[in-house]
C-alpha cells in the first residue's frame, strides 16, 4: 500500500469515535521505516479554530486499516 493510498482514508480514534482528520505526513527513517504518521482535520475552519490541528501515530497505534477508513488507539 502506498502513502497516496493512505492520504485518501479518515482517520478514526476508537477510544471515543473521533474523526482526527486524514494523514498528510509521514516521518521515515533513511532506511525507509516509517516512524509515525502525521494526521490533521481536513476541513480548513475546524483547523483555523483549534490549536492542536495535527497529531502524531505511530504503527503501533493503528488497529485496522479498512477500505474507507484506518481506526487508531490513542
Amino acid at each position: 500500500m502506498r502513502l497516496s493510498d493512505l492520504q485518501l482514508k479518515m482517520v478514526i480514534n476508537i477510544e471515543d469515535g473521533k474523526h482526527l482528520g486524514v494523514i498528510t505526513d509521514a516521518d521515515i527513517t533513511p532506511e525507509g521505516n516509517i516512524n509515525y504518521f502525521i494526521v490533521m482535520q481536513k476541513h480548513f475552519f475546524k483547523r483555523l479554530f483549534k490549536n492542536d490541528n495535527e497529531v502524531s501515530v505511530t504503527i503501533k497505534q493503528i488497529v485496522k486499516i479498512g477500505e474507507d477508513v484506518i481506526l487508531v488507539d490513542l
